[in-house]
């Protein structure tokens, strides 16, 4: 993008499709209070009309004041079912586990939290293991929350030779085993299938510059260089996202 151009919000793609609804928040009290309340709601609607709820939730710094807060809310969290959107391939008690971090947090509360990593040496198996517990889940989630890194991945989307399965695979396929390219530790992640399939999705960004970053990837739709913006081509459900000013 140069600098005489910019991208607009009225920019963005509009069909019959596009649910996007955009909150921004100078201050970040009241962000983590309206994300905390608005997926409360969305449980309640899920126990209320099913009589359980399935979330798919970050672990991430961004994401852990709303985690927290949301796990001091009073529901019943013994109807509700919550799975990482992704992680690595460590054992449950490294402090990089995410299922570790969730379950630290909502398992307390009564939550069922489900890992979709187990420590395995080949990354691949464990994409399939964690794909087939997946597969015996109630599908589809209520609730996938989304974060984004500075190159536009989100979830375990990441910059890796086994990205293009992740993104194009079969649309059954739910989850994945990806070695990123930075050579950092092998993790799983759902696919961008399984986001799609999502009730509603929530996604948090921090600060005007991940606004701008993210309505460049949606504009450019399903040709985008970043994950995120190839996984919005593909949406047609509603999606919040919050950005923190």
């Amino acid at each position: 993008m140069s600098e005489d151009e910019s991208w607009d919000l009225d920019d963005l793609p509009e069909g019959e499709d596009s649910q996007l609804e955009w909150w921004d928040f100078d201050d970040r009290a009241e962000m983590i209070e309206a994300v905390v309340g608005d997926i409360k709601f969305i449980i309640e609607s899920a126990l209320d009309a099913r009589g359980e709820a399935l979330l798919a939730l970050p672990v991430s710094d961004e994401a852990m004041p709303v985690l927290e807060a949301l796990a001091e809310q009073q529901i019943k969290w013994k109807y509700v079912t919550i799975i990482p959107t992704d992680d690595y391939l460590v054992p449950v008690d490294d402090p990089r586990s995410h299922v570790k971090t969730l379950a630290q947090l909502f398992m307390t509360r009564g939550a069922r939290v489900l890992p979709i990593a187990t420590e395995n040496d080949d990354y691949h198996l464990a994409g399939g293991a964690a794909d087939a517990r997946l597969q015996d889940t109630k599908w589809p989630p209520d609730l996938i929350w989304l974060g984004m890194g500075e190159d536009g991945s989100t979830a375990g989307l990441v910059e890796s030779a086994d990205l293009e399965e992740a993104l194009e695979g079969p649309k059954e396929k739910r989850a994945v085993g990806i070695m990123p390219d930075n050579g950092d530790t092998p993790l799983v992640t759902i696919t961008k299938a399984a986001i799609c399939e999502a009730r509603t999705v929530l996604v948090l960004l921090n600060g005007a510059g991940s606004q701008m970053y993210l309505e460049q990837a949606i504009g450019e739709g399903a040709g985008s260089m970043a994950s995120i913006g190839r996984v919005f081509a593909d949406l047609s459900v509603p999606v919040d996202i919050y950005v923190e000013n």
